[in-house]
């Protein structure tokens, strides 16, 4: 079988140079190289030690006196075998248990991709960006609101390559509606694996879906099984059913991923007023304990497994019940959750998220104020940091360049030059040559340090508007869906070994010959 994409426009490398132009002779844009940045800032921590100390103990109460739904036989079996109280569906964990599981998997892991190159170290001070996830819907300004389609799909594969400041690509960028359920993993896998390079994600779908997906990133790394079993090769994270549950299918992928030492992001959606209190408080509480009923049971099953505890805890409009993203109260629950993650010795996984349904101020203020409450709460992998609209309904183009325009800032923004304080970053000779009367556009100590202090945007120039009107300006939006097209149809794949391409589609259509998935559970 030919590969998905051997008729993709090869002209150039994704993550070009720096002031070069590709064959097409366009301005190869300014972005800073690939690396994964480290946050040095101290976390915000706006509970108290009693305040710790009151939602660990309001955890452990809804673990051991009111439960969590499993609704997977598999899952009550080992936890019924582990002691728990079990009856039904309801399961009941004591306290020590609780504490004994999650003290057993590790703080921090790394997760190798087929290029080593962009290995990922979750936890510390480690923070890695990923590329929007899973929206049913597409939002461009030439073609408006339509839905996910596999062009599309391709389209948000280039865009989460090419950028250097996204260092996984998570789940499905837009739903590709347009392939059938059953082998829509297969084939949305082999693109990825074949258009970028950085750490994948596989959808915790059943057990079809996840040995699949592992065979098949076993087969573009290049690995053996044992050492694909050996480390973390990719991820999978997984969503409760809030308030108080766990499906069958996520259950199962999430404890295959767990056997075969494949990291799990446990990350419940609560909503406060809706699938949570209205309080944050009780809304953060609720969504630790759904969090940490699945890691125990990962933890029992597969002592030190990595996993991460996931937050997806915001508000809604009490008048509408519509999701309300990027608010206060977003920030708070985020900072909170990472607050009790430290507690807990595990890695945080947050989003960059908005409400907006175009790529407008609110979407910009609200996702900058997602992503900074991620900063500030110390999370170690961020979700739907570049693209997504509209509470995660719409996948946008022009969003995607845009918030990686605010994710280079941030980057820049860790770099410890910023503050450093060593004799040439005083600067006092560059003072006393310029005096009082002068200035230090010329001088040696600027000139000097030029390059490595100068940011280059992606859209914006930073002209004043009468030098912005003059030259015939642009509005953001506009700006950012030319640039995204450039990148999309000029983007070139990174290499992949021939004979692991051959596997790859080989796999595929086996597997596409054996029908697939199931797609009911």
């Amino acid at each position: 079988m030919d590969s998905l994409i051997s008729d993709t426009p090869k002209r150039r490398r994704a993550g070009g140079r720096r002031g070069h132009q590709d064959r097409a002779g366009h301005a190869v844009i300014e972005q800073m190289p690939f690396r994964q940045p480290f946050n040095p800032d101290r976390p915000t921590e706006p509970l108290g030690p009693e305040g710790v100390a009151a939602i660990h103990d309001g955890v452990l109460h809804i673990l051991s006196e009111i439960g969590i739904e499993f609704l997977n036989p598999d899952a009550v079996a080992h936890l019924k075998r582990a002691g728990c109280r079990v009856d039904g569906t309801n399961v009941r964990m004591d306290r020590d248990f609780v504490t004994e599981m999650v003290a057993r998997a590790p703080a921090e892991f790394t997760i190798t991709p087929r290029n080593p190159d962009r290995a990922l170290r979750i936890g510390g001070g480690w923070m890695a960006f990923g590329n929007v996830s899973s929206p049913p819907n597409y939002w461009d300004l030439k073609t408006g609101k339509q839905t996910g389609s596999w062009a599309r799909y391709v389209d948000f594969l280039k865009l989460s390559q090419y950028f250097n400041c996204i260092h996984f690509v998570g789940g499905y960028p837009v739903e590709p509606v347009d392939v059938h359920a059953a082998i829509r993993h297969l084939d949305c896998l082999q693109a990825k694996l074949e258009l970028t390079d950085k750490v994948v994600h596989a959808y915790s779908l059943g057990r079809e879906r996840v040995e699949d997906v592992m065979e098949m990133v076993r087969i573009a790394g290049g690995l053996s099984h044992a050492e694909f079993e050996a480390q973390p090769r990719m991820y999978t994270n997984i969503n409760s059913v809030s308030p108080l549950k766990h499906d069958f299918p996520m259950l199962e992928g999430a404890m295959i991923h767990a056997r075969r030492g494949q990291p799990v992001i446990v990350t419940p959606f609560t909503l406060a007023g809706a699938m949570a209190p209205v309080t944050m408080a009780g809304a953060v509480t609720l969504s630790l304990a759904e969090a940490l009923a699945a890691i125990a049971l990962l933890q029992f099953i597969a002592p030190g497994a990595p996993v991460a505890i996931g937050t997806f805890t915001s508000n809604v409009d009490m008048k509408s019940g519509a999701p309300a993203f990027g608010t206060p109260e977003y920030i708070r629950a985020t900072q909170m959750t990472g607050q009790m993650a430290r507690f807990y010795g595990l890695p945080l996984r947050s989003s960059g998220v908005c409400a907006a349904n175009v790529p407008d101020a609110q979407a910009t203020w609200e996702t900058s104020a997602s992503l900074w409450a991620a900063i500030q709460s110390g999370s170690n992998m961020v979700y739907h940091a570049a693209g997504w609209l509209e509470g995660g309904l719409i996948a946008s183009p022009e969003k995607f360049v845009m918030d990686c325009e605010m994710l280079q800032q941030i980057q820049r923004y860790f770099d410890p030059a910023l503050w450093a304080t060593g004799p040439g970053d005083l600067a006092l000779d560059a003072v006393a040559e310029v005096g009082s009367g002068g200035h230090y556009f010329g001088c040696q100590h600027t000139q000097d340090r030029y390059q490595q202090a100068f940011y280059a945007p992606f859209l914006s120039d930073w002209r004043n508007y009468e030098a912005w009107d003059a030259a015939g300006g642009v509005w953001t939006a506009e700006r950012a869906h030319a640039l995204s097209r450039r990148i999309i149809d000029g983007f070139e794949a990174p290499p992949l070994a021939e004979d692991r391409r051959e596997a790859l589609a080989e796999f595929v259509a086996q597997r596409k010959a054996e029908g697939g998935a199931p797609t009911d559970f």
